[in-house]
């Protein structure tokens, strides 16, 4: 997911795109415990999308 297309979208759609996010988060740890996981990039991939969709809902907080 790229900034632009994280800026295009309404606070509502980020804060529900955030939610998936964080659930996927949740799965892919207890696949990488079990041993299951075989896409280990989806991980820092999952990562990185939350924060730039925090970095995006903060800066539109501050305006």
């Amino acid at each position: 997911m790229k900034a632009g297309d994280v800026r295009a979208k309404t606070e509502d759609e980020l804060k529900g795109e955030l939610e998936r996010l964080a659930k996927e988060r949740f799965n892919l740890r207890f696949q990488k415990a079990s041993g299951q996981l075989e896409n280990t990039a989806r991980v820092r991939q999952v990562r990185r999308d939350m924060a730039r969709i925090k970095t995006i809902l903060a800066e539109r907080a501050r305006a």
